[in-house]
């Protein structure tokens, strides 16, 4: 019968393997229209709409992104699998990647959920007063109004599953193996 801490740690590893589908899909097709919303709304506020690719301030995913992040799901779902099959490979492989996947949760994946204070720190430092003077908070929604509403909940999601998620993994598949070490 398998532990009920490797049942865990395999669903928590396929629902963050979800996300990394989800994600850079919709970002693929609904991108343009997002990227568009937020020029519109720079230009709105009377600044070039090409002010964001001047910045490289991009709301939508790049073909790279798309492939990084359903690699990164292909491999969440194989050590998922491999969990599942009762693989000591799999357990050692998920240690590493999982503690990996945690620090891109820390480093990267904030910017994602907390896109208005990322952008508005950085434009507060710019040089530019008609940067600093920007309302970041309209062109951000503008730009998340070309999304469903549901997609900002699968964003927060993954952040979740890859930083506690994460360490819920690491944990949970090192249960088994120290139960057995001392059985």
């Amino acid at each position: 019968m398998m532990p009920i801490a490797v049942l865990s740690a395999a669903i928590l590893q396929l629902l963050l393997a979800g996300t990394f589908f989800v994600i850079p899909v919709v970002g693929r097709r609904l991108g343009p229209d997002a990227q568009r919303a937020a020029e519109a709304d720079i230009a709105r506020q009377g600044l070039p709409a090409a002010l964001l690719a001047r910045h490289r301030i991009d709301f939508g995913a790049s073909r790279a992104s798309v492939v990084l992040a359903m690699s990164i799901g292909v491999c969440l779902a194989a050590l998922a699998l491999l969990n599942l099959s009762g693989s000591g490979t799999g357990r050692i492989l998920s240690w590493i990647f999982q503690a990996v996947i945690f620090v891109l949760g820390c480093v990267i994946m904030p910017g994602e959920v907390f896109t208005t204070r990322y952008i508005k720190a950085a434009f507060h430092k710019s040089d530019d007063p008609g940067l600093r003077g920007l309302d970041v908070e309209a062109f951000v929604d503008a730009a998340a109004g070309a999304y469903p509403s549901w997609f900002r909940g699968v964003i927060a999601a993954r952040l979740i599953l890859a930083t506690v998620g994460s360490l819920l993994v690491i944990v949970a598949l090192a249960l088994p193996a120290v139960s057995g070490y001392f059985a």
